[in-house]
């Protein structure tokens, strides 16, 4: 089996104008635009995909365009998360038929898990599927923090083997490969190039939606050529966008700005709104200073 590196676009779900369905089309084309630009690897259905503000047949219907048009180009990891563990097994079952390379799950998001019921949770999805499993430590978003010593007792767990770590401190990435080994492969999240830097094979990102190319050519300074000096260089050309994708703005900023880079994309879907006022003015001033635009 592959393993999975470098970096990978945690995508946006592409809506109509009024944000009521998922705009195929326009899905079809910012696969295409990814993959072209030299990104290794595509995860709808993450937080950035809004998963919890679809349907399950939405749920579906983007797993199924986005791993159709990717056709084996690059490796896609569906967003199976769900508070519910027998919900996140059907979704993950449902993406694995649909010919998904591998799962990406956050803890159950309220119910704050003890240790325990974490490990059951991935071990119940894991026994229910073959293929490779992204658990991802979120505390900020999932109320949960896996610890570096629960991950190496999750690595156990045959096939949760990837890990998205997206906390502020890097020395988790340091410790997980310490205690895991080979055993599981770390993903930065919000700390991309800082993680590469401490034994991260890869980052899931949330800015390489508006810069894929950069993004991806991070990984190869940084990680292949072992060149931190040019990784350095595209971090701080990168940076305005990292920043602008930030906190709240993560959807809203990320929609606007392709939709300034000429691909329309809809709005955020409610309660979110679209950006505006300063946070608007930002978005524009990013996608002009750094001419950004769709090919």
């Amino acid at each position: 089996m592959t393993q999975f590196k470098g970096t990978f676009t945690v995508m946006i779900t592409p809506f109509s104008e009024d944000g009521r369905q998922v705009d195929e089309t326009a899905l079809k084309r910012f696969v295409d635009w990814q993959i072209s630009e030299g990104i290794h690897g595509l995860i709808p259905l993450g937080s950035t995909g809004e998963f919890l503000s679809v349907s399950d047949e939405e749920r579906q219907q983007v797993a199924e365009i986005t791993i159709k048009q990717a056709a084996g180009r690059v490796p896609v990891l569906v967003g199976t998360a769900a508070e519910n563990t027998w919900d996140a097994v059907h979704y993950s079952r449902e993406a694995e038929a649909l010919g998904a390379d591998g799962v990406m799950i956050i803890p159950p998001f309220y119910s704050t898990p003890t240790d325990d019921e974490l490990y059951q949770h991935y071990k119940t999805i894991g026994d229910a599927i073959s293929i490779p499993i992204m658990i991802y430590n979120n505390p900020a978003t999932s109320n949960v923090d896996m610890l570096p010593q629960l991950v190496a007792r999750l690595s156990e767990i045959e096939n949760v083997s990837y890990i998205k770590e997206s906390t502020m401190d890097v020395t988790r990435v340091r410790d997980i490969v310490r205690f895991c080994g080979e055993r599981m492969t770390v993903f930065g999240g919000i700390m991309g190039y800082e993680s590469y830097l401490n034994g991260a094979m890869g980052w899931v990102a949330v800015g390489s939606n508006l810069m894929p190319k950069a993004f991806a050519d991070i990984y190869g300074a940084t990680v292949e050529r072992s060149d931190v000096a040019a990784g350095q260089e595209i971090y701080r050309r990168i940076l305005p966008v990292i920043e602008l994708v930030g906190g709240h703005r993560y959807v809203t900023a990320t929609k606007t700005a392709l939709a300034r880079m000429g691909l329309p994309v809809g709005p955020p879907r409610p309660p979110r709104l679209p950006a505006a006022g300063e946070d608007l003015a930002w978005v524009e001033r990013v996608v002009d200073e750094l001419e950004l635009k769709i090919t």
